[in-house]
């Protein structure tokens, strides 16, 4: 279908003088929502929305994804030829409910792969991808969300470009909140997301509906580090080739951007660090008093309550909601710990909203949690543990990036030094690692041998979301639902401990380390989710 709502950048720019009329009109819930249109002047994803098909229980959002090397002006950075989806950086947002079907096909118009037989966990086949749609409770299975398949591009240049279908059915109950979605295929993700390949994905429900919420601006603020060298993606043909090349770090496709509140305007933020290097402390700075941080979601799964917070602690992959809320006049930076410049500039201005928006209360959350008899259960099932074994491996890519613990890959000679061995507890496509049945709850424990406090291996499961009840061996009050959480290394590293339980699909699915590059050189592991 071609009639799914569509709004461009320069649709919303040019309603910016019907807003501006808006806004002059009496204060009231009417001067709120069009004080809240102004965000419109920030950058925002070209929106899909998922529309009603007669005899279906359901809405349906079938459009096409076109990928292919798009020159891209990024305003504040200039010109740079990448991977893109539909020539934009980031590709368009999807909006979808839960019943609701994905009917996705994507284009690949890229060149001909490179000639490669080598280890599988050596990059390659750059111009290959598939879809993943990060955080959904969905199938990993068939047409929907398997990582396992390849979208190759046409074998000789001049060739017809090659088309592939994902089918994605939601659930009805599926919880409402922010996802997003990337290609997934071992051996080329890292390159393709520095380049910007990826979308924000949102699912509308109830907390849409909460009254203070639906008043406010629904903006999103998706974060991507770019990885740009002479206007171009660099080749990840070493293990150093992306890490060492300059990070360009964009809000909506452009570099520190502004976006403009009134006082005591709320405004609804869905922020996702699309990185793929680089975890980010998000905060607010600026003179006092700056916008107030109300967290009202983790990766997609809603609060009981609005959490106030200085700071959102973000991993890749992670996406948190929060509601800004401008007090006084005044310029504030969004910076992230260890970066040098602001993300995105916050100009709060104008007319104040009179009454100042409020903040809701209550939310309905996302997921609940579990039982008490499960929570008191400390007992393992499961143990990950990242480990590096630096210069143990051939040149160009030297260090083993392992996944040990308790259902490690076996070593290729289990009498030999393990330090070096090329497949101990490195992805293998063919060694289902863990067996997960469905409608089991187990308990994880995920921690790393990694010394360093700036190497952050987020850990990140398919499939199901699951409960971070113990940080570091400090139980949460309460526990925080997540599909993707940081591991920071230092002495000793951070420990996480969690519970979750297999709900409702089986198939091939993975966890993995959510810096990127790491998952291409064999951080990951293979689960099967199986029949009770």
């Amino acid at each position: 279908m071609d009639n799914q709502t569509r709004i461009s950048r320069r649709t919303v720019l040019k309603a910016l003088p019907v807003a501006a009329t808006l806004i002059a009109s009496p204060d009231g819930l009417l001067a709120q929502r069009a004080s809240a249109a102004a965000a419109a002047a920030f950058p925002q994803p070209e929106v899909w929305t998922s529309q009603n098909v007669p005899g279906t229980a359901g809405g349906v959002l079938e459009r096409t994804l076109d990928v292919r090397f798009t020159e891209t002006f990024i305003p504040g950075f200039g010109k740079a030829t990448t991977r893109t989806y539909n020539a934009t950086i980031p590709g368009p947002t999807l909006r979808v409910r839960g019943g609701d079907q994905l009917r996705l096909t994507q284009v690949n118009g890229l060149p001909p792969n490179a000639p490669f037989d080598g280890d599988h966990n050596i990059p390659h086949n750059f111009n290959s991808f598939n879809l993943h749609t990060h955080g959904l409770h969905v199938s990993p299975s068939g047409q929907a969300d398997n990582v396992m398949r390849e979208f190759p591009p046409r074998s000789q240049a001049g060739g017809s470009e090659p088309s592939y279908l994902s089918v994605i059915d939601i659930p009805a109950d599926h919880p409402a909140g922010t996802f997003w979605y990337h290609p997934h295929l071992h051996g080329a993700v890292s390159e393709q997301i520095a380049g910007g390949m990826t979308g924000v994905l949102i699912v509308q429900g109830d907390v849409d509906e909460v009254p203070e919420i639906a008043a406010a601006a629904d903006v999103v603020v998706c974060i991507n580090e770019l990885k740009i060298s002479k206007n171009a993606e660099p080749l990840f043909d070493t293990g150093t080739a992306l890490v060492e090349a300059a990070s360009t770090y964009t809000v909506n496709g452009e570099v520190n951007p502004t976006i403009t509140l009134r006082p005591g305007e709320v405004q609804r933020w869905r922020l996702v660090c699309a990185t793929a290097f680089t975890p980010m402390a998000l905060h607010l700075t600026g003179a006092s008093p700056a916008p107030a941080m109300h967290q009202i979601a983790q990766d997609g799964i809603t609060f009981a309550v609005p959490v106030e917070t200085s700071q959102v602690n973000m991993a890749m992959g992670n996406r948190a909601d929060i509601l800004i809320q401008a007090a006084g006049p005044g310029t504030y930076e969004l910076h992230a710990d260890a970066l040098t410049g602001p993300l995105l500039t916050v100009q709060v201005a104008g007319q104040p909203v009179n009454p100042p928006m409020s903040l809701p209360q209550q939310l309905p959350p996302g997921k609940e949690p579990f039982d008490d008899v499960y929570l008191a259960n400390l007992e393992v099932d499961r143990e990950v543990r990242w480990h590096v074994d630096p210069n143990v491996l051939p040149s160009p890519f030297q260090n083993a990036f392992r996944v040990l613990g308790s259902h490690p890959t076996p070593a290729a000679d289990p009498q030999g030094d393990l330090t070096r061995d090329p497949k101990y507890g490195r992805f293998d496509p063919m060694y289902v690692n863990h067996t997960l049945r469905r409608g089991a709850v187990e308990r994880w424990v995920i921690g790393t041998d990694e010394k360093m406090t700036n190497f952050n291996h987020p850990f990140h499961l398919h499939t199901n979301s699951f409960l971070v009840t113990h940080r570091n061996g400090v139980a949460l009050d309460p526990p925080v639902w997540h599909d993707t959480i940081g591991i920071a290394g230092g002495n000793p590293g951070d420990t996480v401990s969690f519970l979750v339980r297999y709900e409702d699909f089986t198939g091939l699915a993975m966890l993995h380390c959510h810096n990127l590059q790491h998952e291409d050189l064999g951080m990951m592991q293979l689960v099967d989710y199986v029949e009770d």
